[in-house]
């Protein structure tokens, strides 16, 4: 094999300066090294083993750097002269890394890393360097060994040190100060003193990545759970696939562990799966592996030990099976350090680690985690916890009290009996010989939830329920279970004429019942209701095909002439039982707004739900007013009412507080939180009102359903609020979800992410979708979305730097608003954006000749368009744009042709303002003094044009017409006349000092005066 030489090792170096972080990039970075060192370049060998140093670093090796520093520093020792100042800096700056890989190290004897330390300390004397980073090293080795007392001095001396080139970036310093603090147990103190990284203040290569992870326990602790969440999915974006990460990676999983969003740990451990098993830095290793002990513990006390977890060292693993081998790896690394250290703090402090307990019950993230299957522990823990307060309680009641608590429940209707009597169920299972009433009574409960379940077994539970009852001389409870019966029958698809003659069983039961029966009024009432609703589905299956409505409307009352009957039916209902059973009015009344709505009369439904509210709450049940409060405000909204829709949803979430069926919770806070952001406020409340409807609807298992749309209404108010990292971590969890809900949501949900994506600088990703968008658009009847689209993925692939791709994607975008039309704008930014795209990789006659070309293309379009709408502002805006645009193409030109003859890279622009993309390095044909002075006096003609329409534009487009006269002056100077380009400026400055003072930018005049100066000089 051919030794490679110095100008392919050279162009290796900058390959892997830009490679990913990993293994791969630290193996050629090695085989780099010793490819310099086989050429006796000294030079090349040193800039080599700085490169491996570096690629260490940032990877999950970082303990390998000693060698190659220690050949570095030997090569400074035998000629400090051959190290250029950068060099030498570079060297003293990579001393702090090897003391802190030194002390992490247990391989390596104490007294060699406190050697190293004193080395440290002794070099940075000598060359006149602050001792703040060695105090802070010294610091970390006295707390690793015990040394409290020390430490606490090194911790003084750090701080009272002086700031200096060698002092670690301030956010760093920040992220060890505050975990010192959180060891000394003040989380406050540490979040206060970490506020300025959080905030995004200080930055650097590794923050606020570390310090998001990092201050999550803390913010659990002191019950900032709403900050936690926010830091967790704004840091684990941040950290995701970062080999040097991986300790933050484990706070992750950790945080996740203890906040009952152990779905979510598994699913960040999966996505770090290659790194679950021995490496090379032991104290990466017991960091990550211990936040994944926490996961694994709190999966094995759910009852998932034996569930898969992910493989180790290429061998599949259960849960406990994982456990047990990153448990025993752990601590032996622990232990190695303690028997380095002469203490046990480390293994101390690994084993308080994975014994922690959650922080939080539930913490909603917002994003879509898969649900761990059910165990018998959690079904057991899920049904006692909707059990209403004090009804289940530490009090521990007896079974006959809770039977009484329940039975009041289920008169009333309350939504949390059915908790009740399962909790009576657990109780009496374990009795020989319960109450024969009362295990009726759990028959019924349990028959009734087959019912609703759809069970093929509830018809015969039911009857065994009417018989049980009868037998006890219960006639009002073996009449309901005769309407239940019937019930069932048409949930079921029976015959409508075998419905019917159910109902009319029914009716007979309640009617039967003794006059005295205070609920024989009742039965009575709540079997006509039933089958009225139920007689309306039963009339559009017997209706002619061609009677029913053909519209989708889903509101299950058959054709027009049947929804007039049914109508009928229910407002005789609501006359006969008002005042004697108004929970059944108001059933009656919220029907009869729904009906109103499939008829087309929004006002009278919104007067109908709201009457049905009112009863509901007048009659004791406010749960019951939830779905008409929730379905009146989407009403009002569409009927342009939003603030009585608002007053409306929060009604219904007020009403809903008692409410245990989990789509509801989920849909009544949906249904406020998209209220509020469409009136476009309160952004946060918005947030969490969203953040707890998808947690309720995944309750509901209707994750791709509910959860969907809610996080789909939280991402918009992520992002409402400027908080673009979260609003994408949500939206890219949900995106297959919503994939599935139509075409048109698919597109936006798209479009909504390639949005957040590029405003979080990824251009890239966000080009991506954008294209898929664009596709899925493809056949719409409309080419204006796909247009649109196309642009804005024309628009990211530029700022990704794929040229060739962007090029293609802008030709495709003037196609399709071609054959759009009526978007002259848009066409024109597009045809200006191919123009600068073409001299993005070099300047020469060719390729300025394009973009001029394109540049012209642009305004005829404008002036076309101006033909038909003269005074349109935002046409002649645009047009003087192109104008500008053109002069600094041809600007571009010249500045090429003048760095060819200077030699300078950094030359050409003089003082211009334009703000254009950078000239490319490649120059054609060589312009002689005619040319250039031709190109010169035409760049002139032009901003003179296009400052002369921003004066006819007005006062708003000063900056663009000073841009222009700026860039006209400068010209005028290289050609040797600064006199008419200041006579220029001169004629702004006296037109602007006669308009108003609240009319001129503060920045003007100053800058005004600055360029007449600057073109005297």
């Amino acid at each position: 094999m051919t030794t490679p030489n110095r100008e392919e090792i050279e162009r290796g170096l900058a390959e892997n300066r830009h490679t990913p972080n990993g293994a791969a990039r630290n193996a050629h970075a090695e085989a780099l090294a010793g490819a310099a060192e086989a050429t006796g370049d000294r030079a090349l060998f040193l800039e080599t083993l700085d490169n491996l140093i570096n690629a260490y670093l940032y990877s999950s090796e970082s303990s390998k750097m000693l060698v190659p520093f220690a050949r570095l520093l030997q090569e400074y020792d035998k000629d400090p002269g051959a190290f250029s100042e950068w060099e030498a800096h570079s060297l003293f700056w990579q001393f702090k890394w090897v003391a802190t890989a030194i002390s992490d190290s247990p391989g390596i004897p104490l007294e060699s890393a406190v050697g190293w330390l004193e080395e440290m300390e002794r070099r940075y004397r000598l060359a006149g360097y602050s001792e703040r980073p060695v105090r802070e090293a010294e610091l970390w080795l006295a707390d690793a060994t015990g040394e409290d007392d020390r430490a606490e001095r090194a911790f003084g001396r750090w701080l009272a040190a002086e700031r200096d080139d060698m002092s670690d970036c301030q956010a760093c310093e920040l992220n060890g100060q505050g975990e010192y603090a959180v060891l000394h147990g003040d989380d406050s103190e540490a979040l206060e003193l970490w506020k300025p990284v959080l905030e995004g203040d200080l930055t650097c290569a590794e923050e606020p990545h570390r310090v998001l992870a990092t201050s999550l326990l803390p913010l659990l602790r002191l019950g900032r759970t709403d900050e936690a969440r926010s830091h967790h999915l704004r840091g684990y974006r941040m950290a995701r696939g970062n080999e040097s990460l991986l300790p933050s990676i484990g706070k992750h999983i950790e945080f996740c562990a203890l906040t009952g969003n152990e779905s979510r740990g598994l699913e960040i451990l999966a996505e770090h799966a290659g790194h679950v098993g021995p490496l090379a830095n032991l104290d990466d290793q017991l960091a990550f592996h211990g936040g994944i002990l926490v996961l694994l513990r709190r999966l094995e006390e759910l009852g998932h030990g034996r569930s898969p977890a992910v493989p180790y060292e290429g061998t599949a693993r259960t849960v406990s099976e994982l456990y047990e081998v990153l448990y025993a790896g752990s601590l032996d690394i622990a232990r190695r350090f303690d028997a380095r250290n002469g203490t046990t703090r480390v293994s101390d402090r690994f084993l308080a680690r994975v014994r922690l307990q959650p922080l939080a019950a539930v913490v909603p993230l917002g994003v879509r985690s898969e649900a761990l299957p059910q165990t018998a522990d959690s079904a057991t823990a899920g049904a006692l916890a909707v059990v209403p307060a004090g009804a289940a309680g530490a009090s521990a009641p007896d079974v006959a009290e809770l039977v009484e608590r329940a039975r009041r429940a289920r008169d009333l209707g309350h939504p949390g009996t059915a908790a009740l009597w399962d909790e009576i169920g657990v109780r009496l299972d374990a009795q020989p010989d319960p109450d024969p009433l009362v295990a009726a009574d759990l028959a019924d409960h349990r028959a009734l939830a087959a019912a609703r379940s759809g069970s093929e077994a509830a018809p015969g539970l039911l009857e065994a329920v009417r018989d049980q009852y009868r037998a006890l001389g219960q006639a009002e409870r073996a009449a309901l279970a005769e309407l239940r019966l019937a019930g069932v029958a048409a949930q079921s698809g029976a015959a409508p004429e075998e419905v019917r003659t159910l109902f009319r069983v029914a009716a007979r039961a309640a009617g039967a019942l003794d006059a005295a029966d205070p609920l024989r009024a009742r039965r009575i009432a709540l079997v006509e209701l039933s089958r009225i609703r139920v007689e309306s589905y039963l009339r559009s299956l017997e209706a002619p095909q061609e009677h029913v409505h053909g519209d989708g409307d889903g509101d299950g009352y058959g054709h027009e002439h049947g929804r007039g009957e049914i109508v009928a039916e229910l407002t005789d209902f609501a006359a006969a039982h008002e005042g004697t059973a108004d929970d059944l009015v108001a059933e009656a009344e919220e029907m009869l707004g729904r009906l109103a709505l499939s008829q087309g009369d929004p006002e009278g439904a919104v007067v109908l739900l709201a009457a049905a509210a009112a009863r509901a709450v007048a009659a004791g049940r406010p749960w019951q007013a939830v779905d008409p409060l929730s379905l009146r405000a989407g009403v009002l909204m569409s009927l342009g009412r939003p603030e009585e829709a608002e007053q409306a949803a929060r009604s219904g979430l007020e009403h809903a507080a008692e409410v245990t069926d989990a789509e509801t919770q989920g849909a009544v806070r949906l249904t406020l939180a998209d209220i509020l952001l469409r009136r476009g406020e309160a952004a946060d409340e918005a947030a969490g009102l969203a953040l707890t409807a998808a947690h309720w609807f995944d309750r509901a298992g209707l994750t791709a359903d509910g959860g969907a749309q809610a996080r789909l209404v939280l991402a918009k108010a992520y992002a409402r609020g400027g908080r673009a990292a979260e609003a994408a971590e949500v939206l890219q969890s949900a995106l297959p979800d919503l994939l599935e809900h139509g075409e048109e949501q698919a597109v936006f949900a798209r479009e909504f992410l390639g949005d957040l994506l590029r405003d979080l600088g990824e251009p890239r990703p966000a080009a991506e979708q954008y294209l898929l968008a664009a596709e899925a658009a493809k056949g719409w009847e409309d080419p204006r979305p796909q247009a649109n689209l196309a642009h804005s993925a024309a628009e990211a692939l530029s700022g990704a730097g794929l040229a060739h791709e962007a090029t293609a994607a802008y030709e495709r975008t003037l196609e399709l608003y071609r054959m759009a039309g009526g978007a002259p704008v848009s066409e024109v930014r597009a045809l200006r954006s191919l123009a600068w795209l073409g001299l993005r990789d070099e300047v020469t006659d060719a390729t300025v000749a394009g973009a001029r070309a394109l540049m012209e293309q642009a305004a005829e379009v404008l002036e076309a368009a101006l033909a038909s709408e003269p005074d349109a502002p935002g046409l002649r805006s645009e047009l003087a744009q192109t104008w500008h645009q053109l002069a600094q193409v041809l600007d571009r030109r010249v500045a090429a042709d003048t760095r060819a003859d200077d030699g300078d890279e950094d030359g050409g622009g003089g003082g211009r303002e334009d703000g254009a993309p950078a000239a490319g390095s490649a120059v054609g044909e060589r312009l002689g003094d005619a040319r250039v002075e031709a190109l010169r006096v035409e760049e002139i003609e032009l901003w003179d044009r296009a400052s002369a329409l921003y004066a006819e534009l007005g006062p708003d487009h000063l900056r663009d017409r000073f841009q222009c006269l700026n860039n006209a002056a400068w010209t005028e100077q290289e050609r040797g006349r600064p006199e008419a380009g200041a006579a220029r400026v001169s004629m702004l400055l006296d037109e602007v000092r006669s308009l108003p003072g609240d009319a001129v930018p503060e920045w003007l005049l100053p800058a005004a005066e600055r360029l007449l100066a600057q073109l005297a000089e």
